[in-house]
């Protein structure tokens, strides 16, 4: 069953899923970009719509369809986590790192940070330094949840077959309390019209790309998909972060107990595996 499948997804993020899915050989791509996965992948064509992707292009020939989730705000936050380097590829994060776990793409403002800005900020919350630049994901979920550690908090035991939505910014971290505070973004039990919500997601960083896709993180590929379907917002521009907030934010406690920044799952380029942008 479908949300059985979505489940097993969520709460298994460091596997794929045990079911071996059908694939079709990928075409040798000449003008793909360093981010590309291997020409000769097998494409997991019937995993559904898969993320990330180039939020530029609009392209995409999977056709698969399902519900967009409503807003955020008639949806409950159940998790909140980021990932080192932007798993999207966007106007304002082009630049492409590695094709490595700790990959992906950077903020295209990287080279012209000051040295104040880079200067080195040790602190409680791991991966990321000044310079670096992280996408952080805000999880929401239709289903009558409590913000918590990991995936498995947006999909509780009695919840079938739950609208998933992922409100995504991508931050050039620095060391400088001028710049945006992560705290003030979190949740600490913010609660609005009866709903876990965050207590505030940029809203000035371009107008957000809406899609339809899947999880991502680095146990994902183009030829082992995740089974999960998401609704995908993701903001165009990159907003600078001040790194010591990341810091307070786990000194803190926070409730998803998130106190390291986690890998990233190569771009996906197969225009089989992404949904076309309406």
């Amino acid at each position: 069953m479908r949300h059985f499948a979505l489940a097993l997804a969520l709460l298994t993020t460091a596997c794929g899923t045990e079911s071996v899915p059908e694939t079709v050989a990928a075409e040798p791509d000449a003008s793909t970009d360093a981010a590309a996965e291997p020409a000769t992948n097998a494409l997991c064509v019937h995993m559904g719509p898969q993320t990330p992707r180039d939020i530029a292009s609009a392209a995409g020939l999977n056709t698969e369809a399902f519900p967009l989730a409503p807003e955020v705000s008639e949806m409950n936050l159940c998790n909140i986590h980021t990932h080192t380097n932007a798993e999207h590829k966007g106007p304002g994060f082009s630049v492409f790192v590695s094709d490595a776990d700790d990959g992906g793409f950077a903020c295209n403002e990287t080279p012209n940070l000051s040295d104040a800005e880079l200067a080195p900020a040790p602190g409680a919350y791991e991966g990321v330094q000044p310079g670096d630049t992280i996408e952080v994901h805000w999880v929401h979920t239709s289903c009558d949840a409590t913000p918590g550690q990991g995936l498995g908090a947006c999909v509780p035991e009695g919840c079938s077959d739950p609208l998933l939505r992922v409100e995504a910014q991508v931050f050039l971290v620095v060391n400088n309390p001028g710049a945006l505070d992560f705290t003030t973004m979190g949740y600490g039990g913010n609660v609005v019209d009866g709903r876990h919500q965050a207590k505030s997601i940029p809203s000035n960083t371009g107008d957000p790309v809406l899609f339809r896709g899947s999880t991502t993180g680095p146990s994902y590929d183009q030829s082992k998909c995740s089974p999960a379907r998401v609704t995908w917002n993701v903001r165009p521009a990159c907003a600078k972060l001040d790194i010591n907030s990341l810091h307070r934010w786990a000194e803190d406690g926070n409730v998803f107990n998130e106190t390291h920044s986690h890998g990233v799952r190569q771009l996906v380029t197969a225009p089989e595996l992404l949904a076309p942008i309406e």
